[in-house]
């Protein structure tokens, strides 16, 4: 076999072996927050837990997606919204500085409802 030859069969063999290695499917990104709200499905104000939910003014809150489809939260006045949160997956966390109570419902499902109490 030609030097040039061997070296084409050696970098396929290659290929091959290190395309086993890994996973086929992505990973999500992970979140820092520090409060978690669990999203339980479309139950109505029992949508997310805890509900209400509380926090320190200046903390960050994240959703996690315990549900088998998309949800995507938002606040009922002007203010936070996440992105799609997929099943099984976290939404990108949300620091929240103003101080009160923050109603919120998921956009796709506008019946879940939840409350952030901010002190």
């Amino acid at each position: 076999m030609k030097p040039h030859c061997a070296f084409f069969v050696l970098l396929i063999a290659t290929s091959a072996i290190l395309g086993g290695c890994g996973s086929d499917s992505p990973t999500a990104p992970t979140t820092s927050a520090d409060v978690t709200i669990g999203i339980v499905g479309d139950r109505g104000s029992s949508s997310f837990s805890p509900s209400p939910a509380t926090v320190t003014a200046g903390q960050s809150v994240s959703w996690k997606n315990n549900d088998s489809t998309v949800h995507r939260m938002v606040q009922d006045t002007p203010g936070f919204a996440t992105a799609d949160v997929s099943a099984g997956q976290s939404s990108a966390s949300v620091t929240l500085t103003t101080r009160g109570t923050l109603a919120y419902h998921c956009s796709i499902h506008p019946s879940m409802t939840g409350t952030i109490v901010v002190q």
